[in-house]
């Protein structure tokens, strides 16, 4: 409980979009507390306190403030120094249940104060183990009511007289998230209007001179035709590019919703200071090369005035939207209007995307140059694009995530909605291969990201230019049932690196049926061939291109046409436009088209179409159909429903009281010792094979007796403290018969490893199957993650891996057990059997919640995985703990 108290005081957003700080209660915060009640109307008291008296304030924060004791909490709500809410609960000194109070100073309701207080207390109470509050209210009470109603949790009512007990169940359930996440998103976006919808801006650190960055931005704003006020801040001018300039913020003639300040970063902390004194809502912070220091304060003037903040180190902001025309930033032109949203911590990127999207004519709905994020984020702007009406692509160029495991859910939501795309940047990842285990070795940042990006639904490119190229589709064409690609081209031999990029994207280009194809030569011109690619010849006209396009498109074997065109002398010849043929219906076609012009000048455009609609255009065919990839997976993605996460059995008081005993031994953490090992994996049914601890030979010898199978076989490993890899240590004995052998086995090991060995295990030679692994790493950004792939001696040289962010959906586990390039022999490829499936998918799930219920665990190595038919079995595990205290990624609170 102590951990709870001691944690640093968060910041969180209100309905309203306004900051307020929720922090434990402090013995200095007497007086503040007693006058919060004191404040109070004789109404509010009476909810409150059931009666009108006076005395209850001071007995309240006499409560609230007296020394820690057991089973009591509680956290208090400021804003700018004002004491503006107090939830508690008190467990009377046991366990369950804990009775919750909320109060909330007047004039400060209807705005989540009390909500949010309640969310923290729930988070706090999980952590110490309370899993059920209760409250009284009067009846007539219905604020408060209605507060414990809408909270999301379990709540049942039974009427007493005058008053309503109330009992809460504290499950983190799927309704509790979602609940929480839609409040959030309302208080996000609410908070957002003044940074990206101000009525008025200023530019602080516009200079008289050109060149300086202030001045680029303050002409950009005026340039651009934003509709709002706008004033400059220079002491040294009363106006700059023909805008008012003023002194200071606070001598603006009215209070700006958004400064952006492009001063050098001494000046930085002294103008957010000066902003939040004022007024100001919102900061965008061009400016670079601030200190810890001037960072620090900063973030500190924006959390105490509540002031959204966008950088510092950043390009600045745009927003397009038609009576607003806000572009705050200093880049070469002007973001053209559109429906693409974008993000970026990188003002390079960010100047590349913008350029991009115009040309392609696809254009700009808002546009955030994050850089370094202290604040506003990329779940911010996904949370924003998804409310306001105009986005419908989000792109993303992030390089960082600050709580990535609300930025998932925040993600799952908004790709049901919208593409949502960005650079898979930095994908190699020579690091971390010197780690401790098999599984953190092969948990690299790349392979956590990407299990990030597959989970969310986002789609992952490699490059700008290819993200481009894919938004170019997404924005112009339907998207694919599938993956089956049909090829034509007017030059035979054009069509077969397009086949050969198609298969190399993971696209099928499937051989027609002959009823096709004799339709295709009925429409083609004489030595047209129309297998897959079709080649029509350079002689095809207009209406035989279309018509054999069209009948392609029709063909339920198909989901895609791909249409290579280069220029002839034939088409200059009779006046047929190949190109037109293409674009002239594309309106009406049910299915994408994509063409390919090799002789373009761009990586991608976009074609006018007949009927206002455009057709994709690609230099080469790689690009083509790398989009066509991306956008069969996100088609797939679409059509499975959203997962949910199995049920487990486990013991998880059992197992906490395992953790907490070894911590308590080992402060600093470290690996299990077999028993221990073995004890905690029981408690979430792990299977594992029978073993037993020999701390000598004669014990390893009766152990051996006992345990050995039909054949009389028995395997034995060393074990010390610190020994993961016990085959590389050469610390394993296979394949012992008889006690001769099993005791020059354990006197070979002893003599090898003096001073080292504990003891060692003995366990009966396991059958034949599938060698497999398993494991968890606990990320410190992203959570716990679940890998899965090949085991044995060839974990790391095969590294046959795949991973998937804890908790596991149902979902989330067959793509686990399908992605890694061994999965055909798990469902019996080459006349093996199949293992058991089902088996192995409890494996892995019981994992992920042993992951979930244990911050502690640091990485869990289990390795082998015996796959067989009949059953899955443990052969060898290894767990490493450390001191770690419960976190919880989705309460709200600011970065």
């Amino acid at each position: 409980m102590d951990d709870v108290i001691s944690r640093p005081p968060v910041h969180a957003l209100l309905t309203d979009g306004t900051t307020v700080c929720i922090r434990p209660v402090r013995p200095g915060d007497h007086d503040r507390l007693e006058g919060l009640y004191e404040e109070m109307s004789p109404e509010n008291l009476r909810m409150r306190f059931f009666a009108v008296s006076r005395r209850s304030a001071r007995m309240a924060a006499d409560r609230a403030c007296a020394p820690a004791r057991p089973g009591y909490r509680a956290l208090l709500a400021e804003a700018q120094g004002r004491v503006i809410g107090l939830a508690e609960y008190d467990t009377g000194g046991g366990k369950d249940p804990a009775e919750i109070s909320v109060a909330v100073a007047d004039g400060r309701h209807h705005r989540g104060v009390g909500t949010l207080l309640v969310e923290h207390l729930v988070s706090a109470a999980r952590a110490d183990g309370v899993t059920t509050f209760t409250a009284d209210a009067l009846s007539e009470n219905r604020e408060v009511l209605r507060l414990f109603t809408d909270l999301g949790l379990h709540v049942t009512r039974r009427l007493e007289g005058t008053e309503v007990r109330c009992t809460i169940a504290l499950d983190q359930d799927e309704a509790y998230l979602s609940a929480v996440e839609a409040r959030g998103r309302a208080a996000d976006v609410a908070s957002l209007l003044p940074l990206l919808r101000p009525e008025a801006v200023a530019v602080a650190g516009a200079g008289r001179r050109p060149g300086s960055v202030g001045r680029a931005v303050l002409h950009h704003i005026r340039a651009g035709g934003y509709a709002g006020r706008l004033f400059a801040v220079n002491p040294h001018a009363t106006a700059i590019l023909g805008v008012p300039s003023h002194p200071s913020i606070g001598s603006l003639p009215r209070t700006p919703d958004l400064v952006v300040i492009a001063a050098p970063a001494p000046a930085v902390p002294a103008l957010a200071e000066e902003s939040g004194k004022a007024g100001v809502r919102a900061l965008v912070v061009v400016s670079a090369g601030l200190d810890h220091t001037q960072a620090q304060a900063l973030l500190t003037a924006c959390r105490t005035y509540g002031m959204r903040l966008v950088g510092p180190n950043c390009l600045g902001i745009s927003n397009t939207e038609p009576g607003l025309r806000l572009d705050a930033t200093f880049a070469a032109g002007h973001p053209a209007p559109g429906s693409a949203g974008v993000a970026v911590q990188s003002g390079g990127v960010g100047i590349a995307l913008l350029d991009g999207l115009s040309r392609l004519g696809i254009g700009v709905s808002t546009f955030a140059s994050l850089g370094d994020k202290y604040d506003v984020s990329g779940n911010d702007m996904l949370q924003w694009w998804e409310s306001d009406g105009r986005t419908d692509l989000a792109l993303l160029h992030l390089e960082s995530f600050g709580n990535p495991r609300a930025f998932s859910r925040t993600a799952r939501r908004v790709t049901r909605r919208m593409p949502v795309l960005t650079v898979d940047a930095g994908r190699t990842d020579a690091g971390r291969r010197a780690a401790a285990s098999h599984t953190a070795a092969a948990a690299g940042r790349t392979m956590t990201r990407q299990a990030l990006f597959i989970q969310a639904g986002i789609t992952a490119t490699r490059s700008v230019g290819e993200l481009l190229a894919t938004a170019a589709l997404f924005h112009a064409q339907p998207l694919p049932a599938g993956s089956r690609v049909a090829i034509v081209t007017n030059a035979g031999g054009a069509g077969v690196p397009a086949a050969d990029a198609c298969a190399e994207a993971g696209l099928a280009v499937p051989e027609f049926t002959p009823a096709l194809v004799d339709g295709l030569l009925a429409v083609l011109p004489p030595g047209a061939s129309a297998g897959n690619p079709v080649d029509t010849t350079a002689a095809v006209s207009e209406d035989a291109l279309s018509a054999c396009v069209d009948r392609l498109i029709e063909y339920p074997g198909t989901d895609a046409v791909l249409v290579v065109l280069v220029p002839t002398a034939v088409a200059e010849a009779t006046g047929d436009d190949p190109v037109r043929a293409l674009t002239r219906e594309a309106g009406r076609r049910a299915r994408p088209l994509v063409l390919v012009r090799p002789a373009q000048d761009v990586t991608a455009g976009l074609l006018p179409a007949a009927g206002g609609g455009t057709v994709p255009s690609y230099a080469d065919p790689q690009a083509a159909a790398q989009a066509l990839a991306h956008a069969a997976r996100r088609a797939a993605w679409l059509r499975r429903p959203a997962g949910t996460v199995p049920a487990t059995d486990a013991d998880t008081e059992r197992a906490r009281g395992i953790v907490a005993a070894f911590l308590a031994g080992r402060p600093d953490g470290g690996w299990l010792d077999p028993r221990t090992c073995g004890d905690l994996l029981a408690c979430y049914a792990v299977p594992q094979l029978p073993w037993a601890w020999a701390g000598t030979e004669d014990e390893a010898v009766r152990a051996a007796e006992r345990l050995r199978g039909a054949d009389g076989r028995v395997v034995m490993k060393a074990h010390w403290p610190g020994l993961v890899h016990k085959s590389e240590q050469r610390a394993v004995h296979l394949d012992l018969r008889g006690e001769e052998q099993v005791r020059a086995a354990h006197q070979d090991l002893a003599s090898r490893f003096p001073g080292l060995m504990t003891g060692v295990v003995v366990q009966p030679l396991a059958e034949r199957g599938t060698e497999l692994f398993a494991g968890v790493v606990q990320d410190g950004v992203f959570g716990p993650l679940v890998l899965f792939g090949v085991g044995g001696t060839a974990t790391e040289v095969l590294a046959d891996h795949a991973a998937r962010l804890a908790p596991l959906t149902d979902h989330d586990v067959h793509d686990l057990i399908t992605a890694p390039r061994c999965a055909p022999l798990l469902f019996g490829a080459g006349g093996g059997a199949p293992v058991d499936l089902e088996e192995l998918e409890q494996v892995l799930l019981r994992l992920s919640r042993m992951a979930e219920d244990l911050p502690q665990l640091a990485e869990a190595d289990l390795d082998p995985v015996l796959a067989t038919p009949g059953r899955v079995t443990v052969l060898d595990a290894r767990i490493r703990l450390v001191p770690r205290g419960p976190q919880d990624p989705y309460l709200r609170r600011l970065r």
